[in-house]
């Protein structure tokens, strides 16, 4: 999948190309990697779904592509929410632990920490 960059105005626009149609599509600038990406992983579902079903049409194969996109993201956020909650768990498992807990905490907030951001990156993810 090819793709070209063009900035204006503090805004960035690319052009990719899905499902062999191009598309120009605007971010914020600095934003552009992540856009070709997601728009690499859109292609890739269709083709997917392409090479699993055949030609069933570009709209049915667009929101085939969406629906597993989503499923997919919707799980992620099932398992971020789970370590989540484990993380809750053992921090409070680690309360009045021995001196080695507190490290293993400290670890686990970090973790936690990045969790978060993965969630929120994929919060964001969906908005496009």
């Amino acid at each position: 999948m090819a793709a070209r960059c063009r900035k204006e105005g503090g805004m960035a626009e690319l052009t990719v190309v899905i499902a062999g149609r191009t598309y120009r599509l605007a971010c914020g600038e600095g934003e552009e990697d992540r856009l070709e990406d997601l728009a690499r992983l859109v292609n890739a579902k269709i083709a997917a779904i392409k090479q699993r079903f055949g030609a069933i049409g570009d709209q049915r194969l667009t929101v085939m592509a969406a629906i597993t996109l989503a499923d997919e993201w919707a799980e992620a956020k099932d398992q971020i929410r789970e370590l989540e909650a484990e993380v809750a768990r053992l921090k409070m498992a680690a309360a009045g632990a021995p001196p080695w807990a507190s490290g293993l905490a400290a670890s686990l907030g970090e973790a936690a920490q990045r969790i978060e951001r993965m969630a929120q990156e994929l919060n964001e993810s969906s908005r496009i």
